[in-house]
């Protein structure tokens, strides 16, 4: 029997927004999607939106502000259904299961650089964050994971093509990135507006989870910044010979990094995109590096 008491099936209500190629907003709207909810320790669940099933394009074409060739090619992937947190993984929430029986890796309870209970948990490492997964099962009647790096993708378009999930261009409205430009040595390093949209603020930090209030059409929120996601897929150069089932791929390379999505607080918008993909050590951490996680019934 499970030492986590799960609430029944629900629905989670949100606001979804769209932008023009301004930022300026287009569209607000209501909308639902099925929800579920684990109860961590008292007063700390864990939202989980279901995903639908569906067939996408994932990556980059050559005219995307931003592109990379890692982004290509382009490749149709059919993606079966499943559940991912609404949210990053909370400090409140890796807390509580920080406390359960070590598997393989220890945890600390305060791993994070900016404290606070409903902020992301971040400076956790690939294992740390798998761990959080394998310590969840084996209380729980299901089985967490870390997403795919095509369900990662497949989530934050949520049916979209833009390079964002609420349109062509991302403004600090309605996300948590570095909005200004950054020089050095007379060269720009960064450009704090993405395409014809503003540039905004620079936070140099994270906020709570769910602060900007405009989820993507599936339920999800902060798929763009706040903290850069760890993936369950190694790293590889391309999408050359990639799976199209959606599933996360495994198979050696020349690395053992594994895949970040997401951009963070401390990127630019260019590197906040649905598209962009980046690697780091799995068994590194740093201050704009959490994660999300997929939980099977």
């Amino acid at each position: 029997m499970s030492d986590l008491s799960q609430l029944p099936l629900s629905q989670s209500s949100f606001i979804v927004v769209t932008v023009d190629a301004t930022g300026r907003e287009q569209k607000r709207y209501s909308s639902q999607v099925p929800c579920d909810r684990e109860t961590l320790a008292p007063e700390i669940p864990l939202e989980l939106v279901r995903i639908p099933p569906g067939t996408f394009l994932m990556g980059a074409n050559s005219q995307e502000l931003g592109w990379r060739k890692n982004q290509t090619p382009q490749h149709t992937v059919t993606v079966a259904e499943f559940w991912m947190s609404q949210y990053p993984i909370t400090q409140a929430q890796w807390q509580a299961v920080a406390k359960l029986p070590e598997i393989q890796h220890p945890l600390t309870s305060h791993p994070a650089c900016f404290e606070g209970k409903n902020r992301p948990v971040e400076q956790i490492s690939w294992y740390e964050a798998v761990e959080f997964c394998d310590r969840l099962s084996r209380q729980s009647d299901r089985t967490y994971r870390l997403p795919s790096e095509a369900e990662w993708e497949y989530a934050a378009r949520a049916q979209t093509t833009t390079p964002f999930h609420w349109g062509p261009t991302i403004t600090t409205d309605l996300a948590n990135y570095s909005g200004v430009t950054w020089e050095y040595n007379g060269k720009i390093c960064s450009t704090g507006h993405y395409d014809g949209g503003p540039e905004g603020q620079d936070r140099r930090e994270t906020t709570e989870v769910g602060y900007f209030q405009a989820a993507n059409a599936f339920g999800l929120y902060d798929i763009h910044g706040l903290v850069r996601e760890w993936c369950a897929d190694l790293w590889h150069e391309n999408y050359n010979n990639a799976p199209r089932d959606g599933s996360a791929w495994l198979t050696e390379t020349k690395t053992p990094k594994r895949v970040l999505r997401g951009g963070s607080w401390n990127t630019g918008p260019k590197l906040c995109r649905s598209a962009y993909r980046s690697c780091f050590d799995p068994q590194g951490s740093l201050y704009d590096i959490g994660f999300r996680v997929v939980g099977s019934f």
